[in-house]
């Protein structure tokens, strides 16, 4: 079972850890957000980055809650409830 806490304005709030491509850990608290994506983890780009997670696709129009932008797309591990999984995670990156 995963455990968390309950933010300021109720949001649920749990730690996970994010596998570098040389597979370091990293734990962070996350954010769950039921009514933004359909299970994307979103993280920015020097994040991103830093955990030399591979691109797998470029300027993907997402909807977003002031409308759709674009973002990449990133694959890489993440460690939730004790189980590794491989997820896909977006940053937004500017395109103009």
């Amino acid at each position: 079972m995963i455990v968390g806490k309950f933010g300021e304005i109720g949001e649920l709030i749990f730690e996970i850890d994010l596998i570098t491509a040389d597979g370091e850990s990293f734990p962070v608290e996350a954010l769950l957000d039921t009514g933004f994506t359909t299970g994307w983890l979103a993280l920015d780009i020097q994040d991103v980055q830093t955990l030399g997670w591979s691109k797998i696709d470029s300027e993907v129009i997402m909807q977003m809650a002031r409308g759709e932008d674009l973002f990449d797309l990133y694959e890489g591990k993440v460690v939730l409830d004790g189980q590794e999984v491989h997820h896909s995670c977006f940053s937004w990156c500017r395109y103009s």
